[in-house]
């Protein structure tokens, strides 16, 4: 099996088995689906901290209100009675208004926390560094470990309008968010490896050749957005490398030019007829008027 290491601009992503005979449609489908899984995992992962800290988001127009604005508008969250989290609530105020405050017991934070750090483990972008390949397989048992979590901690469901129900259900609306520049459709979706776009209608033998053992490092990027940078010629790790190597030569080349000294010749150690001096008691001998 081919092994890609998809990288988007300087930072690695994952790795990835393919075969010599994969069409480059199907590579680009299968990529671009791992990575948008693992951008949802994350985001899922980000809002399931907040849900276990404060409790459900509010009802659109009552984020951001202040309680006296509430009060003034006679607004009402129709969610509140009806998502209690199991074993009840602790409050705890949402600062910026987003979600209610009603947060999880102390057990039940703790499963929901457990379970995000064992999802992000699983789509972890340590996982190169592991030589560990990442699957669609693997994204979806991230993503059900997840859902599995807050059913367990809110067994009626959350509101249709809390923006974790909205990912599981593929009703998320990205517009307006940092979130929506990182995702990538397959439409839009271009591989480049080599300093060269792998162009659709191609397979993937048809630029590295058929030899199902290759490792090759792509990356992946947005039509329109140009050729992405190409890779330095030496890694993070050569590069200190050789600059400490470089270092201590220079280092060992200074004491060298140090040591270059004949003075050490008028020294007594350096006289070789010291010790006939020292028998005819010729040492320590000095000349002049005293």
């Amino acid at each position: 099996m081919v092994q890609l290491h998809v990288k988007r601009g300087d930072e690695s992503q994952f790795l990835f088995h393919t075969s010599v005979d994969a069409s480059l449609e199907t590579v680009i489908l299968q990529v671009t689906a791992i990575y948008n899984g693992r951008l949802k995992v994350e985001r899922i992962c980000s809002e399931v901290k907040e849900l276990a800290d404060h409790g459900i988001t509010l009802p659109p127009n009552m984020q951001g209100l202040a309680e006296e604005q509430i009060e003034e508008l006679n607004l009402k969250d129709q969610w509140e009675d009806k998502c209690v989290p199991s074993g009840g609530s602790v409050f705890k105020r949402d600062e910026i208004g987003r979600r209610n405050g009603h947060a999880p017991n102390d057990k039940m934070k703790d499963v929901l926390m457990r379970t995000v750090e064992e999802a992000k483990a699983l789509i972890s972008k340590k996982e190169v560094t592991a030589n560990v390949c990442v699957t669609m397989k693997t994204v979806q048992e991230a993503l059900d470990q997840l859902r599995g979590a807050v059913m367990i901690v809110y067994p009626m469901g959350l509101p249709s309008h809390d923006p974790i129900r909205m990912e599981f259900e593929e009703r998320e609306d990205l517009s307006g968010t940092q979130a929506s520049v990182q995702v990538i459709t397959e439409d839009e979706c271009q591989l480049w490896w080599a300093g060269k776009e792998m162009q659709r209608g191609k397979k993937l033998q048809d630029y590295i050749g058929k030899n199902e053992k290759t490792k090759i490092l792509i990356k992946i990027q947005k039509k329109g957005h140009g050729a992405p940078a190409r890779e330095p010629l030496l890694s993070d790790d050569q590069q200190k490398y050789m600059m400490g190597y470089y270092h201590k030569r220079r280092e060992e080349l200074k004491k060298l030019e140090e040591a270059d000294d004949d003075s050490y010749l008028n020294s007594d150690w350096s006289d070789p007829n010291s010790l006939k001096k020292q028998f005819q008691g010729l040492t320590n001998i000095k000349w002049g008027p005293k």
